[in-house]
C-alpha cells in the first residue's frame, strides 16, 4: 500500500503541466499571421522555469512525413497551418488550423488539445481586436461613421463572415486513424504485453524453482540431453503458454470492449514473442539463483510489481516526474508496450518500430547470454 500510495503521488503531481512537447508544424503558409503563430509557440515557457514547452520540429508541407514520425513516436502531435492561411485572415475570412493527435496516448492529447486550443484562442482574441482597432482607425482617419445596421464591407460586393471578425481564427482536432478512442484502447496493448510477460516470467522461475525444491531436477539433469535443450524446453513451454493468455486477452479486449486492431495481426503476434525473449534470460536467472519457489515468487514479485506502474501499462511515461521516466526507459517492458500500440492504434508498420525491436532483441539476447552459462554453472554445483 505504501509504495502504491508513493506511485500514484508521482504520477499525479499537483499543479504540474506538460513541457517539452514535439510538436511537428507541417507550413503550408508563410504569411506574417501565420510566422507570429509559431514564434509564440516556440517562445512559450513553463511558469517560472525556462523549460519550453513546445519543441517545434518544421516541416514545410511535408505531411505525409510528418505523419510518420508521429507513428515512430516522435512526435506528440502535428499541427497543421493550411495554404492562404494569413490572407484569408487579412480578407476577414475565417482561417483554421488542423491539429493532429497521437491516439496512442489519449490522456496526453487530451491535455494538449485543451492547451492548444486555449492557446489558440487567446492568439485569435488578440489578432481580433487589433483588425478591430485598424478598422475604427480608419473609420476616424476618414471622418467617417457606420450608421447604425449596416454591414462592413472587406472589399467591393462582398460582405465579411461576422464569426471571423469575432474568431479569425481555429484549431480542430483530428485523429491519425479514423474514430474514437477510448481510455482503454490505450490500455488494453499494455496490459496484453504485461500478461504475456509476466506470466511467461513467473512461470518459468515457478516451474524451474518448483522443481529444484521437490528434487525432481536432477532426475531430468542426468537424462540424455543437454542442459541448453532442457532451458529451451522450459521456456518454450511457458512462452506457449503466455502467447494463449495473451490470445485470450486480446480477443475478449476485441469482442467485449471494442477494441479495434488498426494494424497487422501477425506485427501483434511477433511484438509478443519479442517480448517474452527479452524477459526469457531474466526468469532463468531468477530460477538458478533461487533456492526454493517461495524464494522465486518473493524475488519476481518485487522486480515485477514497479515493473507494471513504470512501464506505462495504465499511464502515460509522459506523465511521470523525471527520474520515473529515466527508469521506465531502463525497463524493455515499456518499449514493448510503446509498439503495441503503434501497431494496434496507430496502425504503425515495421518500419516505424526500428527503436522498440532493437531494443527487445538487444536486451534478450544480453540478459540470455548472461543467464543460460549462470543456469549451467550453478546447477552443476
Amino acid at each position: 500500500p505504501i509504495f502504491m500510495m508513493v506511485m500514484t503521488g508521482y504520477i499525479f503531481p499537483s499543479g504540474t503541466s506538460l513541457k517539452n512537447i514535439a510538436l511537428g508544424v507541417v507550413e503550408n503558409d508563410k504569411g506574417e499571421i501565420s510566422q507570429n503563430i509559431v514564434t509564440v509557440l516556440e517562445n512559450m515557457k513553463l511558469g517560472d522555469k525556462n523549460d519550453s514547452i513546445f519543441l517545434l520540429e518544421r516541416q514545410p508541407g511535408n505531411l505525409e512525413g510528418a505523419k510518420q514520425e508521429l507513428k515512430k513516436g516522435n512526435l506528440n502531435a502535428i499541427l497543421i497551418i493550411p495554404k492562404d492561411f494569413s490572407s484569408d485572415i487579412e480578407e476577414s475570412r475565417q482561417g483554421i488550423l488542423t491539429l493532429i493527435i497521437d491516439q496512442s496516448n489519449p490522456q496526453i492529447s487530451s491535455i494538449l488539445t485543451g492547451m492548444m486550443e486555449k492557446i489558440v484562442d487567446g492568439l485569435a482574441s488578440n489578432v481580433a481586436v487589433g483588425k478591430l482597432a485598424e478598422m475604427m482607425t480608419k473609420q476616424l482617419s476618414t471622418g467617417k461613421t457606420l450608421p447604425f445596421g449596416s454591414t462592413i464591407q472587406s472589399s467591393p460586393g462582398s460582405s465579411p463572415n461576422p464569426q471571423a471578425l469575432i474568431k479569425p481564427f481555429v484549431i480542430k482536432t483530428e485523429g491519425l486513424v479514423p474514430g474514437e478512442q477510448n481510455y482503454f484502447q490505450f490500455m488494453a496493448p499494455g496490459i496484453i504485453a504485461m500478461v504475456v510477460v509476466m506470466a511467461v516470467m513467473i512461470g518459468l522461475a515457478a516451474s524451474i524453482s518448483r522443481e529444484k525444491e521437490l528434487g525432481t531436477l536432477d532426475g531430468i539433469l542426468v537424462a540424455p540431453i543437454s542442459r541448453l535443450c532442457i532451458i529451451l524446453g522450459k521456456a518454450l513451454s511457458q512462452t506457449t503458454r503466455g502467447l494463449l493468455q495473451g490470445s485470450i486477452v486480446l480477443l475478449l479486449s476485441i469482442f467485449l470492449f471494442g477494441v479495434k486492431i488498426y494494424g497487422s495481426i501477425p506485427l501483434v503476434v511477433l511484438l509478443l514473442f519479442l517480448g517474452v525473449f527479452s524477459f526469457i534470460g531474466l526468469g532463468i536467472l531468477i530460477s538458478a539463483i533461487a533456492a526454493e519457489q517461495e524464494t522465486a515468487m518473493m524475488i519476481m514479485m518485487t522486480l515485477t510489481f514497479p515493473m507494471i506502474f513504470l512501464s506505462g501499462v495504465f499511464f502515460p511515461v509522459e506523465q511521470m516526474p523525471g527520474f520515473m521516466q529515466i527508469i521506465s526507459r531502463i525497463l524493455p517492458l515499456t518499449y514493448a508496450i510503446e509498439a503495441l500500440r503503434k501497431v494496434i492504434i496507430l496502425g504503425a508498420g515495421i518500419s516505424s518500430l526500428g527503436r522498440e525491436l532493437t531494443i527487445l532483441v538487444t536486451f534478450g539476447t544480453i540478459t540470455l547470454g548472461i543467464a543460460v552459462p549462470a543456469f549451467k554453472r550453478i546447477i552443476t554445483r
